[in-house]
């Protein structure tokens, strides 16, 4: 339900301060941009040397998967039957590949037999029985194995769930090989990665198994992570990635192996904004409409820090003096707090609208229907994104959730420190 914007569309030039000056909602609402998302998908697509897998568990939205289709993404990586049957009634021609490690039996036969889903996942012997069989022994299998990877340096470590050891991985892969069509490596560095380094420790972890397995991979997936801006976090450029990543796949000489990659925050958080009412102020606390339990869950217990901005009706200039606040949701749970610090004028109040940026990447996906606050509108906006207008160091006119490519001529010293400030 949105009110009354639902079916505005095509209104041109629509922000965010128009909606919220047109509709004064009391509800949260959802701020769309597809274009922006389509342009970022553009550009990373085309500076990526492979395949680009978007990662739909980022934010399944169908207006999401048709803004990065626009923009050349015709492959995802889907985690479920649902995500797969999303992806199939919207983008009935698009490449699919399974990448959740464990999957349930029936999931496995309906993506083989119904969906057309040849590429698939696993970190145990098990779960590579498990595919082998329920796809009746199939002989256009594409079989992947899952690395392990030691605990990194990423926001969110996934070090801990899935992954085969070296060891066990050699095993995998060499099965894999006697099993299916095309097998490959895969692993992922870790979630909001802040370390292009960490892509090329990676993939020589992936050298060491084919080197011990004695089988060259049809493809290798360097997996997502790719990071992008937040208030006092600004992430190497993503070029230094790429670079990264092509200097670690070179070392490994593979001839006629294939790179991928699952993008999900990079191409779409700055695509979605958020804004909220403040219900109530006390003191250097705020009350407001949406919260942990909503699309704001990365700003309770992980304590992302979004970019915000006030909103305020009338003519009225907000104070220019800023406080920093916390934030409380709208439910009767302790827990549904966020506690920044998010900095806003120090003249907040009760009716004042809030956007809050980069939400676009695991926020309203996450949204739960806990003590019924599951209520939000929806709006396509076209101004920039929150970071890109704040003059965010080291962002320039950039928007966060788009990517910068590589400058054309770099000297050899220009490079050098490019690489430390990286590591750094």
């Amino acid at each position: 339900m949105f009110l009354g914007f639902e079916a505005n569309r095509e209104i041109a030039g629509l922000t965010v301060d128009d909606v919220i000056a047109a509709a004064r909602p009391e509800e949260p609402v959802l701020c769309l941009r597809p274009g922006l998302m389509e342009e970022t998908a553009r550009t990373f697509v085309s500076l990526f040397p492979g395949r680009v897998f978007y990662a739909v568990k980022c934010n399944p939205d169908v207006q999401v998967l048709a803004a990065l289709a626009a923009g050349g993404v015709a492959n995802f990586d889907v985690a479920s039957l649902t995500e797969i049957e999303t992806v199939r009634r919207l983008l009935p021609d698009a490449r699919l590949a399974y990448m959740h490690p464990v999957k349930p039996r029936a999931s496995i036969r309906a993506a083989y037999a119904q969906h057309g889903v040849r590429d698939f996942s696993l970190d145990s012997v098990e779960e590579l029985a498990k595919i082998v069989t329920e796809t009746g022994h199939a002989e256009d299998l594409g079989l992947f194995v899952r690395l392990q990877l030691p605990k990194g340096s990423a926001v969110y470590d996934l070090s801990g769930k899935f992954g085969a050891p070296v060891e066990q991985a050699v095993t995998l892969l060499r099965a894999a090989r006697d099993a299916g069509q095309r097998v490959g490596l895969c692993f992922h560095v870790g979630s909001q990665c802040l370390d292009p380094s960490a892509y090329e420790r990676a993939i020589e972890i992936a050298g060491e198994v084919i080197r011990l397995s004695g089988v060259t991979p049809d493809v290798l997936d360097v997996g997502g992570g790719f990071p992008v801006a937040y208030p006092d976090v600004a992430p190497p450029a993503l070029w230094l990635y790429m670079a990264s990543i092509n200097r670690a796949f070179r070392r490994l000489n593979l001839a006629n192996c294939e790179l991928w990659c699952e993008p999900g925050r990079a191409l779409v958080a700055a695509g979605t904004s958020l804004v909220v009412q403040v219900q109530h102020r006390r003191g250097q606390e705020l009350f407001i409409n949406d919260g942990v339990y909503g699309t704001l869950s990365d700003a309770g217990v992980p304590a992302f820090r979004f970019p915000v901005r006030l909103i305020r009706a009338g003519a009225e200039v907000a104070s220019t003096e800023t406080l920093p606040y916390a934030f409380f949701g709208p439910t009767c749970d302790s827990a549904d707090r966020m506690e920044g610090p998010f900095w806003l004028p120090a003249d907040m109040r009760e009716g004042d609208w809030i956007e809050i940026g980069q939400l676009g990447a695991y926020g309203a996906c996450l949204r739960t229907q806990f003590n019924g606050f599951d209520r939000i509108g929806r709006a396509d906006v076209t101004d920039a994104p929150l970071l890109a207008t704040a003059g965010h160091p080291n962002m320039g006119r950039v928007a966060p959730g788009q990517v910068q490519a590589a400058p054309r001529v770099a000297s050899r010293p220009a490079r050098r420190r490019a690489k430390l400030r990286a590591v750094a």
